[in-house]
């Protein structure tokens, strides 16, 4: 078995720096799906507030789920969501100040809204076999970095 050597970038020498990261993604869901969103008819409750107190919760856990990310001060999250005829989009953005980006923080957090739409209406979403034909998280991607000194 091969050793592989891994570590944390050293970033004591770097500057605090404002840093801005945009990320987002989208999850095809069936029209039907939607419009129960929209009437806020899920069995679970409010599906995109639910979501974006995921996502928030997940900016803030990014050092504890990938493990060689580090711990920065988080000083803004916002999540924003677009609602298509068969798609939801999810948008995060990332403000700190300091040593390091937090497009990984921004991806964690776009990624954890977009599954946790999913559990929300997975009994409306599955077909007759328990599975998810139409259901599909896509283009997840950073839109957004930025350093301001």
């Amino acid at each position: 078995m091969q050793r592989h050597d891994m570590r944390m970038v050293d970033i004591s020498d770097k500057g605090d720096v404002a840093r801005v990261a945009v990320a987002s993604g989208t999850i095809k869901l069936k029209r039907s799906t939607i419009e129960q969103i929209k009437a806020g008819a899920a069995k679970k409750g409010d599906v995109l507030a639910c979501a974006e107190i995921a996502a928030i919760l997940a900016v803030k856990k990014t050092p504890d789920m990938i493990p060689l990310c580090h711990y920065i001060i988080i000083d803004s999250v916002n999540v924003e969501f677009s609602i298509g005829e068969e798609e939801i989009k999810a948008s995060v953005t990332v403000k700190s100040v300091g040593k390091t980006g937090v497009e990984m923080d921004a991806l964690c957090g776009v990624s954890i809204a977009l599954l946790t739409i999913w559990d929300m209406v997975k009994p409306v979403e599955k077909d007759d076999t328990g599975n998810y034909p139409h259901t599909r998280i896509k283009n997840i991607l950073v839109e957004k970095k930025e350093k301001r000194a």
